[in-house]
């Protein structure tokens, strides 16, 4: 029986090099066959998943937080967000971090949606949750977040967009979700 190209290609074991292992990213080089019938290698980031979290602290108002982001040196306004630890559901993570960040805890949470922010070279996938009748909970920043929690109405938030100052892609994906992004 005669072998095919595509069928060999297929029989082929995706390989995996990693070039760096880092916390919590790691650089690897992925070598696959793609749907066209070609092998490639593919240069990516593995992530092993984070959340983003809307906190209603009203039905009008959500808490965004402003924090420093050391890598673009800039203070943005976002909501809370993290990356999952290993064996953690993403819902518990999305309290934890809500917790740690804002030190409000949520009685009532759901996912809302879920968006690859980086698709061409991460397998990151983000999962986005609402969060919903809050109440004071002592949390502890991670020692390198510089975080302040920042009540927003729609007119904030709309300001806060309009002068650019809102510029986190998972942030605003969340706005969609929870329906206030068609409305500022």
């Amino acid at each position: 029986m005669k072998t095919t190209q595509s069928s060999r290609a297929r029989e082929r074991k995706i390989r995996c090099r990693h070039r760096f292992r880092g916390k919590p990213i790691s650089l690897l080089t992925k070598e696959q066959f793609l749907p066209n019938g070609r092998w490639m290698p593919l240069d990516m980031i593995d992530h092993p998943g984070a959340v983003c979290i809307v906190p209603f602290a009203r039905r009008d108002q959500v808490l965004l937080i402003r924090q420093y982001r050391p890598v673009i040196k800039k203070y943005l306004y976002e909501f809370p967000a993290g990356t999952l630890e290993a064996g953690e559901s993403p819902a518990s993570c999305a309290r934890r971090e809500l917790i740690e960040e804002t030190g409000f805890a949520a009685r009532a949470i759901r996912r809302i949606g879920m968006i690859y922010p980086l698709p061409a070279y991460s397998n990151e996938i983000i999962v986005i949750y609402r969060a919903e009748r809050l109440f004071p909970c002592q949390g502890v920043q991670d020692p390198d977040e510089i975080i302040r929690v920042h009540p927003a109405t729609r007119a904030d938030v709309r300001r806060l967009l309009a002068r650019g100052l809102i510029r986190d892609a998972k942030t605003i994906s969340a706005l969609g979700f929870c329906g206030w992004y068609d409305h500022v």
